[in-house]
């Protein structure tokens, strides 16, 4: 992974509610609004035990969202001609092998998942690259999922993801100051953010993180709770402007004075001078 690019990622999850047309759609905003990559999910509703989902419409929104072989090889190829890259999530083992079956080599684990150790493994050996959400567990929890990465022999394709899983996250919630932790047990430290806020993202890059993720949508009166709090294209592009200027402000260039200070140096040393 390039150290010197924060990615971006906007996660569009089920917020085109099973509509490929709008998926498209959503994915050309994205890639407008500078994100280099997108994020769906993958879930088979056969295996959704049941909850309270059952009664407040997600059950209905997981089956009208799921995706099968041929919708996800029709976004990858929809990726490819937009020229932005594609990441999806999986919930299990069985999901993750659907994945992988189909010949992609990314994946992300949500943070629902973070003490699921067998997932881990599979994922932690079958696929190149791994963004872990750390979030939703337990500091043990979270410590024994980073040592089966970094003991995978792939630690260097692992992204340990900052986050806090509520939907949507208050900013004072954010626990930004725990990125720190997860710097000292990842090769690299990213963000799954869920404020609907745009300086969140920006002291998270300032902070270690360099992989940002941010639900997306071109739409926020949708169906489902995720497009509710998601920044639209607008908004998306302006936390990519501000994450780009952080990555500036953050190139280090030494404790000396710089090149451009030379003219104060040497034409603005002691013109206030105590003669006359």
């Amino acid at each position: 992974m390039d150290r010197n690019r924060v990615k971006i990622i906007a996660e569009i999850g089920w917020n085109f509610m099973g509509d490929m047309l709008l998926a498209e759609k959503m994915i050309a905003s994205a890639k407008k609004s500078g994100a280099d990559m997108v994020k769906f999910q993958y879930w088979n509703p056969d295996r959704l035990r049941p909850g309270v989902w059952d009664n407040d419409g997600r059950r209905q929104i997981y089956e009208k969202a799921k995706l099968n072989k041929e919708k996800i090889i029709f976004l990858t190829n929809l990726c490819k001609t937009y020229q932005i890259n594609f990441l999806i999530s999986a919930f299990n083992v069985a999901d993750a092998k659907f994945i992988k079956d189909i010949g992609i080599d990314s994946i992300k684990i949500p943070s629902h998942e973070v003490a699921n150790y067998e997932l881990h493994k599979f994922c932690s050996t079958q696929f190149q690259k791994c963004y872990v959400s750390l979030g939703a567990g337990t500091q043990q929890e979270v410590l024994k999922t980073a040592e089966i990465y970094n003991l995978s022999g792939k630690n260097n394709f692992w992204v340990g993801m900052h986050c806090v899983s509520s939907y949507p996250c208050p900013t004072d919630k954010s626990n930004l100051p725990r990125i720190k932790f997860i710097n000292d047990i990842c090769t690299y430290t990213g963000y799954s953010d869920h404020t609907s806020d745009l300086i969140s993202p920006v002291v998270a890059v300032a902070l270690g993180a360099s992989v940002i993720e941010k639900h997306f949508t071109i739409d926020k009166n949708l169906p489902g709770r995720d497009n509710k709090f998601a920044l639209d294209e607008k908004e998306f592009s302006e936390m990519v402007k501000n994450i780009r200027l952080a990555e500036s402000s953050l190139i280090y260039h030494g404790d000396g004075c710089m090149d451009i200070e030379m003219d104060t140096i040497n034409n603005y040393r002691g013109r206030w001078g105590d003669n006359f």
